[in-house]
């Protein structure tokens, strides 16, 4: 009976997306105020009843249920009951529920924190959202049931994927998917206003905050997910440029350039169709990274052979959406103008240049994963695009965006005087510099991996703090009142630009740290011996067996210690797990603030002997640092008041701010 009424759910949803789709939009081009205010409660209807349908599959999950197909082919009764509830999501069909979930979610959002925009905005918003939702549910209904009946039940199911049952699998796909679907937010705003024709500074103001929030939500799921790869494959690394890796890198690089040109747009009313533009390409690129991931194209070229009604609905949807939108596009376009002018060194100019590296980057980054995948469909020859062709393509693309984001924030709008700049950056510059050429020399010469490569990227990691640390002290220092007076009124989003900027500098520097000075060996260990590695001695003490609530595992004791001092006992496995008899090695790692100790266990070798991976990776946590950084940064600009106020209140509070910040706009 529950997997009926998840069906019925997503019935009433679909009929629910059809009036919200269509009345509010119709009502906002003919002026019919009813039915503009039938967007909001159409919002929340539709919310309620995917909520309800992701409670059933959840339940029939938790409820061991499986006389439903999916349940049986991605459950088991020995599963926690953590793995269980993240399992909804850990297929095709229920990953495409969350999404659908995730959309409603952030259409109610945007039904009930948008009361300050004008209706008929707010109704195109909504009624664009709600098509994306029918395009989902049909989907859902027709090709990819979640509640389908499987008769007989399966007495036990298959089970999860065993590098699935993780904590990560409870965090990583909803943050990475929150992402995802938060761009439709912004790509809604954009084509709203393309619909009304009302292409202003507005709407980006409108929809800035939004599109922070979603950018904050994807950096969040790719720091887990990178995390995760870290300690469940064994292998050391925490980036592989994998094409499921790319399909989420992607948006968030156009993002971070939709952000940046939001930002010129609100303030100066320019770029007003590059924005219009990434608004619509950042979402696309969000909806091919889903469909990419989970249709099975990544896993084989042929996944459209293999389910064609399936992958036609995928193609069909996708040209849809991106298509539709492009010749939206195309048409409003010539209609939209140039907006305000600007020098050839500006803000403005800056902004621009890093846009277009930020998107080319991407579209690099497209081409190396989508040009495997079409070589084979169109000429049978299978090859593989791996780390080579990213490391020397998409790094030397990176460096003027950094560079450029350092100037970016100091220079003026309009015209940006070059000795100006010079004597703003000079000191930031200097100290970059040095910490460059000076952090090497700090390592124990035994752990000393330098190279000019790695120089020039702690070069950059540096430049990035330092320039965020000039532009913080020449806005706070010098000011009548007080640096505490003037840094209270700064505006929240001025704090996390400077975040954001920071946890890019202290990434790179992590990123440099661990890769370039990390020590690795493998080798085969008896218990009772030993092997040092950069400065720790690494003591394989023996094997004993353990278990878990679902799998059988073989459990190593490794000591380490440092110059006679303990440093840590670590318990690197190797598990079986009894539903499909899938052995996975789980890494043992302990985390310090300027290293990481990693060991993974291998194979037995014979002799009671074992093969093993020891790594000890400096610096590693300062990766994860570096990411959070950058959300707290997304966090505190989506919360920043300005964008929770209406244009009179705006004008209001700006008002006292004026006399001790000027030029407020510097906090964009």
């Amino acid at each position: 009976m529950i997997p009926e009424i998840g069906v019925f759910s997503l019935v009433l949803a679909l009929l629910v997306a059809l009036v919200q789709g269509s009345l509010p939009l119709a009502g906002a081009h003919w002026g019919v105020a009813g039915w503009i205010r039938l967007a909001r409660p159409a919002a929340l209807g539709q919310f309620v009843f995917a909520a309800i349908a992701f409670a059933c599959l959840a339940w029939c999950f938790l409820d061991n249920d499986f006389s439903v197909v999916y349940v049986a082919s991605n459950s088991h009764a020995d599963l926690p009951v953590a793995y269980r509830f993240a399992a909804v999501w850990g297929g095709h069909e229920g990953s495409m529920l969350l999404w659908f979930c995730m959309l409603a979610g952030w259409s109610v959002a945007v039904a009930l924190f948008s009361r300050q925009l004008p209706a008929a905005y707010v109704a195109r918003v909504l009624a664009v959202m709600a098509w994306l939702s029918v395009g989902f549910l049909l989907f859902l209904l027709f090709l990819s049931n979640p509640f389908a009946r499987l008769m007989p039940p399966a007495l036990e199911g298959r089970d999860l994927n065993p590098l699935l049952q993780d904590p990560g699998m409870v965090f990583h796909p909803p943050l990475l998917y929150m992402g995802y679907v938060g761009f439709s937010v912004a790509f809604s705003f954009a084509i709203a206003a393309l619909l009304s024709g009302e292409l202003d500074a507005a709407w980006a103001r409108w929809s800035r905050p939004w599109t922070v929030a979603a950018w904050m939500f994807l950096t969040l799921g790719i720091l887990l997910g990178s995390a995760w790869a870290y300690y469940v494959l064994g292998w050391g690394g925490w980036w592989f440029w994998d094409p499921v890796e790319n399909a989420s890198f992607m948006p968030w690089l156009v993002g971070t350039a939709l952000i940046h040109s939001l930002a010129v747009t609100e303030q100066r009313g320019a770029f007003r169709s590059w924005t219009v533009l990434l608004a619509i390409c950042t979402f696309s690129l969000s909806l091919l990274g889903t469909f990419l991931v989970r249709s099975g194209v990544l896993t084989s070229v042929h996944a459209f052979a293999v389910d064609p009604g399936r992958g036609l609905f995928i193609l069909a949807f996708m040209s849809a959406v991106v298509g539709g939108s492009l010749l939206l596009f195309g048409w409003r376009a010539p209609r939209i103008g140039l907006g305000g002018r600007f020098g050839l060194l500006s803000r403005e100019s800056l902004l621009l240049a890093n846009n277009v590296t930020l998107t080319v980057a991407a579209a690099a980054v497209l081409i190396g994963t989508l040009y495997p995948l079409a070589l084979d469909v169109l000429a049978g020859q299978k090859i593989s695009v791996g780390p080579p062709y990213f490391e020397a393509v998409f790094v030397p693309l990176m460096v003027p965006a950094i560079f450029l984001m350092g100037v970016g924030p100091v220079a003026r709008w309009k015209q940006a005087p070059l000795p100006e700049l010079s004597r703003r950056l000079r000191w930031a510059l200097a100290a970059s510099a040095a910490a460059a050429l000076l952090l090497p020399l700090t390592l124990p010469a035994g752990e000393r991996g330098w190279s000019a490569l790695s120089t020039f990227a702690l070069l950059l990691a540096a430049w990035a703090v330092a320039s965020a640390a000039a532009h913080g002290w020449q806005r706070l220092h010098g000011a009548s009142g007080g640096w505490l007076e003037r840094a209270r009124r700064q505006p929240l989003g001025w704090y996390g630009m400077l975040a954001a900027h920071a946890g890019i500098g202290v990434f790179i520097f992590g990123a440099t740290m661990a890769n370039g000075f990390e020590s690795r060996q493998e080798l085969k260990l008896h218990p009772g011996e030993a092997t040092t590695l950069a400065g720790f001695e690494f003591r394989f003490e023996g094997i004993a067996p353990a278990s878990g609530p679902n799998y059988d595992a073989l459990r190593a004791t490794v000591q380490v210690r440092r110059e006679g001092r303990a440093v840590a006992t670590l318990h690197p496995e190797k598990r079986i797990y009894r539903a499909q008899q899938m052995a996975l090695s789980q890494a043992a790692i302990d985390v310090g603030p300027t290293r990481d100790l990693f060991v993974a266990l291998g194979d037995a070798a014979g002799d009671s002997a074992w093969t093993m991976r020891l790594h000890v990776k400096p610096f590693m946590a300062w990766i994860w640092a570096g990411c959070l950084l950058m959300a707290l940064g997304g966090l505190l600009a989506a919360a920043d008041r300005r964008y929770r106020l209406g244009p009179a209140r705006r004008r209001a509070a700006a008002g006292p701010r004026a006399a001790v910040a000027p030029r407020l706009q510097e906090g964009a």
